[in-house]
Order: C-alpha cells, then sequence, then structure tokens
C-alpha cells in the first residue's frame, strides 16, 4: 500500500512539474479574401498591431503560469473588443439588423467544453462559454437563457447598442441590396432595416475593410506550461444570416475542438461547410486513428476534404509538443503565433 501511495504522488508530481519552455500560442483573426491589392498600409498596420497585442496579451498570461485556458480567454479578449473582427465589439449583423454572437472553449486536459450561441447583450462571449464549461452542468446555452446566466454570474452585459459598428451595418445593407436584386423574380422580399442605431464611429471603426467574402470569426489554441491544451472560438456569424442561424464556431467538433492526446483546434469559415465535415474533430481523429502529425491531419481536412466539398476557409492546431499549423484554402487569412522564447510572427497573406 505504501509503495502504491507513493507511486501515485510521484507520478502527481511529475505531471504537475511545470516546463516554461513549451508554452505555445497561436491565433487567427478570420479567413477570406484578404488580398495586398484591397489592403491599403493604414489598414495593415492596424491589423497587425491588433494581432500582436492580442498574442502578447496571451503569452503574458502563459507567461506568469497561468493555464492554456486563461491565456485563450485573454486573447480572445482583445479581439472581441476590437471592431477590426468579427466577434463581439465587431460583429456583422443578421438580417434583421441585430448582432448575434456565439462562442466555446475546450479545456484540453478534462474534455470539458461550454459554448454560448445566439447572445446580444453579453460583452465577452467567450467568458459565457467558459462560464457555462465551469459553472454548469451543461455544454451549450443559447438565446436569453445564456444572456440571464452570464448575468447572474457577473459577467459583463452591455446594451445590444455597444456592438454597432458603422462599417458594419453598411455591409448589411450592401448585402440586403444585392439580395433584393438575387430575389427580384420571386416574391420574397427582405425585411430591410429603416433605422440605425446611434453610435458615432470612431477612427478604429473607418479602419475596417469590406473585400468580398471574409469570415471574421477570431480563434486562439494555447500549450502552457503545464502541458495542457485549450481551444477557443468567436464569431458574430455571417453578414445578412437569418434569425435562429447558427455557425460552427460554438459546435464542439466542427469550430472548436481540444484534448490533450492529440490536439486544439479552431477554425474560421463558411460554417455550414465545417459543420458537415466535424472539421476540428475530423483533425483530431486523424492524428489518433492514423498517426497524422497535426501538420499533416489539418492540411489532409482544409487543403484537401473541405475543398473537395466545396467549403472554404481555415483553422489553427495545436498539438501537446508545441507543434501547430495554420492552414487556409482562401486567399489569406489573419495569423499569428507566439512561442516560448517571445518571439511573435504575424502573417495575413497565403505568401
Amino acid at each position: 500500500m505504501k509503495k502504491l501511495l507513493f507511486l501515485l504522488l510521484s507520478t502527481s508530481a511529475f505531471a504537475q512539474n511545470p516546463d516554461p519552455s513549451k508554452i505555445t500560442l497561436v491565433l487567427h483573426g478570420g479567413a477570406g479574401t484578404i488580398t495586398r491589392q484591397n489592403m491599403t498600409p493604414e489598414k495593415e498596420k492596424a491589423y497587425r498591431e491588433a494581432l500582436n497585442r492580442a498574442l502578447q496579451t496571451g503569452y503574458d498570461v502563459l507567461k506568469k503560469g497561468g493555464t492554456s485556458l486563461d491565456a485563450v480567454e485573454a486573447t480572445i479578449h482583445v479581439m472581441e473588443d476590437s471592431p477590426l473582427f468579427n466577434a463581439g465589439k465587431g460583429a456583422v449583423f443578421t438580417h434583421e439588423g441585430k448582432n448575434e454572437l456565439d462562442a466555446a472553449v475546450m479545456d484540453g486536459k478534462t474534455l470539458k467544453a461550454g459554448a454560448v450561441a445566439g447572445v446580444t447583450t453579453v460583452r465577452n462571449p467567450i467568458s459565457a462559454a467558459r462560464a457555462v464549461m465551469e459553472k454548469s452542468e451543461h455544454v451549450m446555452m443559447i438565446g436569453k437563457g445564456a444572456e440571464t446566466f452570464a448575468k447572474e454570474k457577473g459577467l459583463t452585459i452591455v446594451d445590444p447598442s455597444y456592438f454597432y459598428t458603422e462599417n458594419r451595418w453598411q455591409g448589411l445593407q450592401k448585402a440586403l441590396k444585392e439580395e433584393k436584386v438575387k430575389l427580384d423574380h420571386s416574391e420574397e422580399k427582405p425585411a430591410k432595416p429603416t433605422k440605425a442605431p446611434k453610435n458615432a464611429s470612431s477612427r478604429a471603426e473607418e479602419l475596417i475593410f469590406s473585400e468580398g467574402k471574409k469570415f471574421g470569426t477570431v480563434g486562439c489554441v494555447a500549450l502552457d506550461q503545464y502541458g495542457n491544451l485549450a481551444a477557443g472560438t468567436s464569431t458574430g456569424g455571417m453578414t445578412n444570416k437569418r434569425y435562429g442561424r447558427v455557425g460552427d464556431a460554438p459546435i464542439i467538433g466542427a469550430g472548436t475542438y481540444a484534448d490533450n492526446e492529440t490536439c486544439a483546434v479552431s477554425a474560421t469559415g463558411h460554417g455550414e461547410y465545417f459543420i458537415r465535415s466535424v472539421v476540428a474533430y475530423d483533425i483530431a481523429a486523424l492524428m489518433r486513428y492514423k498517426g497524422l502529425s497535426v501538420e499533416e491531419a489539418a492540411k489532409e481536412v482544409v487543403n484537401k476534404k473541405l475543398v473537395e466539398r466545396g467549403g472554404e476557409g481555415g483553422v489553427i492546431a495545436l498539438d501537446a509538443k508545441g507543434n501547430f499549423s495554420m492552414p487556409f484554402n482562401s486567399e489569406g487569412m489573419y495569423r499569428g503565433f507566439i512561442t516560448a522564447d517571445g518571439k511573435k510572427t504575424v502573417e495575413i497573406y497565403k505568401d
């Protein structure tokens, strides 16, 4: 009995022995038709600064001994609070002129997960997703129920007008106009919102640009010094989406997944395709059952399987040894990583 107790204590101590050289954090800020031709130096600078700030925020958490979950949440907060991304403050508008937000988080150590969908008053949906995971017996909450839960747990609640940005509003008007032209042959009439919410646009908002299809979902995967992985994803969905539509971001196994035995994944793209292909879990499954590396598995799913099915977008994937991959099949993807030595890299274009 004493020998067994000694072995258990020794194993436990070994498992919790921190190794700062392990820490790695990878993020994305959306994929789509992001090209040099449509990018001004000012716009590119704004995005690079925001991505670098998010990377540094997550790294600081990891460096101080914080968990991968802490780092993922902190990193995504930065992007949710920036009008440059389609999450939180910069969320796109639905067909009815609302901002409906989705988010999910998963702990690779325990396989616990939490998600929220269709929330309109929670400032940082990623925190609501984590609260669902840690403070409830559920995995997903939606709409008013999720908002009530978030308020009860002390999260920051805001008026829906907080999420308004002029460029996103104009993006909806453009989508509605294009839709009307396409639907002129039918009796279906898009319900155009008549008034924009009252909210002064800022200089930062003016830097947001629209250049065709752009999936601005944000996400982060991290490895902490204790060897644990975590993944998180947050999004405003798709411009002009219909009532009740939910994409892949809050669906565990589709847009978000984490398992210490394989990898942590966060996706961005056309959600319907990512849901049908169970993209995040498929990457993990290829690693587990076929023995592929994280890079081989991610590229197999994004550059082959998704392409064959007509899906567009990308992922970030990270394994428990610090190896990672950031493949995408669109023209560009906002992405970056930071390693244990604190060196940051931010990339936008395909080459």
